[in-house]
Formats: structure tokens, C-alpha cells, sequence
């Protein structure tokens, strides 16, 4: 999936994944974000199995993209709340990621989400980078970034206050705002899924709408708590039936520990 890059050399002063900052001193400002993250990131992880047989795909939370060398280094990435990319490995020369160095390795993350706390402004800022030399330090809108530099194909914004849900599709050089199925939710077709809201408990937070994934037929997909919530109905389920069958051929005169 996705195209093939040759490999270049990168001059020895660019730096990489562990001399770059993991943060740019900010909070993150709401207490929904990392519980979303996890749901995302848990939910969709036997899809991502099953297409990536290999291992060779990373997950970011909050970390950051490196799409330019400025001063200080932070001013150069952006740090979208859950994203993806395929085809690369999950680590670098045996250690972990601490950030995503697109200058390096060359391959957008097919889809970036972001959280919005407000009213999402600053997710669709599509401020240019200014081409003027003495404007060099001025720092572009994220949305211009992932359209036009990361070029990332599928955009989300999800306003958590208003539980309002965009997508974008990169089309050509543009994003173009996606609509959504009869359902309420958005196709990411690379990964034969849908992304929509859905409401319901996680974790210690009280119910309210959760950015979920969904297969195409309209299966949620489950989390951890919830596939093993459902086997343990599954195999009440097969208990009461094994208890019915006893019951019925008590009724009628047959000892049940004597059928096979």
C-alpha cells in the first residue's frame, strides 16, 4: 500500500527521531483525549494486524510530525492527536519512536485525526507558509501543513465539546470536505472502515459521544473490555442452553449424563 520511495541520503546534520523534542511544552487540554486515543488505537489494532502481517506500521498519540528544520526544532512539526502511517516499522534501530521525522522517511500518515477542545479553529487554519525570506520563522496553519506539505489523504476533526465530526479527502492538491453515509459516519476506504460517533461508557467517564471505528457492513469495532464482555455473554449463553437441554430430557424421562 502506498507509493514506493527510493532511498536518500540524509546529510549527517539533519537530526533524527531521538534528537528532536517529543513535546512542545503545551498541555494537552482536555481529559477526553487520551481515553479517545486509546479507543482508536485499540479498536482498529486487528485491522491493522491483518494488513500489515509484517509489523510494519506506526501509530502516533499526540506525537510529533518533523515536516521542516527550523530553530527552535518544535516550530517545524505538528503534533496531530492519533494518526497512522503504513509501511514503515514501529521502531527505529531498535528503539522506540519518539517522533515522526517525515524528512527521513518520506511516507505521509494515510489518515490524522485531531480533537479539537474548541471550536476547531485552529484545526482548520489553512494559513500558507509565507514565502518571504524575513518571514521564515512564521508558522503556517495545520491544515495548510497537512494538505500541502505532509499531504496526509484523510483529515479528521472531531470538536469533542459539540460532538460535531468533519472528514476531509485529499483530492489532488486540495482537501475536499467528505459526507457522510446514512449513518453519520465516513469512509476510509484504504482501510475498509468507516469513522463515526458513537455514545455510550469508557473507562470512568460518565456516557458521551467516543469516535469510533466501524467495519462496512456496520460492526463497531470492539475494544479489549468489550470483545471480552461479549465471550463471556457467549459462553453464558452456551451454559443456559446446556442447562435447557438437561431440563427438557429430564422432562421427558432421560437421564442427560447419559447422552453423548
Amino acid at each position: 500500500m502506498g507509493e514506493m520511495f527510493t532511498e536518500i541520503d540524509i546529510p549527517p546534520q539533519f537530526p533524527d527521531h531521538t534528537q528532536l523534542p517529543e513535546s512542545d511544552g503545551t498541555f494537552v487540554n482536555n481529559f477526553q483525549k487520551h481515553p479517545q486515543c486509546l479507543i482508536l488505537t485499540d479498536s482498529i489494532a486487528p485491522v491493522l494486524q491483518q494488513m500489515h502481517p509484517d509489523g510494519q506500521y506506526c501509530i502516533g498519540q499526540d506525537c510529533g510530525i518533523y515536516w521542516r528544520e527550523t530553530e527552535p526544532p518544535e516550530k517545524g512539526a505538528e503534533a496531530p492527536d492519533w494518526f497512522y502511517v503504513p509501511d514503515v516499522p514501529p521502531m527505529l534501530d531498535g528503539k522506540i519512536r519518539r517522533s515522526y521525522v517525515f524528512w527521513r522517511e518520506y511516507i505521509p500518515p494515510l489518515i490524522a485525526i485531531e480533537l479539537a477542545s474548541g471550536d476547531g479553529e485552529e484545526e482548520r487554519d489553512a494559513t500558507p507558509l509565507p514565502l518571504a525570506p524575513h518571514q521564515e520563522s512564521a508558522t503556517p496553519g495545520k491544515f495548510w501543513v497537512y494538505q500541502q506539505i505532509i499531504r496526509i489523504p484523510y483529515y479528521a476533526i472531531y470538536e469533542i465539546n459539540h460532538a460535531k465530526l468533519e472528514v476531509y479527502h485529499l483530492v489532488d492538491f486540495s482537501y475536499q470536505k467528505l459526507q457522510p453515509n446514512e449513518q453519520g459516519r465516513y469512509l476510509i476506504e484504504p482501510l475498509g472502515v468507516e469513522l463515526g460517533l458513537w455514545r455510550g461508557v469508557y473507562l470512568n467517564n460518565p456516557e458521551q459521544f467516543w469516535l469510533r471505528w466501524w467495519d462496512t457492513n456496520g460492526n463497531l469495532l470492539l475494544i479489549g473490555h468489550e470483545v471480552a464482555e461479549q465471550e463471556r455473554q457467549r459462553a453464558l449463553a452456551a451454559e443456559r442452553r446446556v442447562v435447557q437441554l438437561a431440563e427438557r430430557l429430564r422432562a421427558m424421562g432421560i437421564d442427560p449424563d447419559a447422552v453423548e
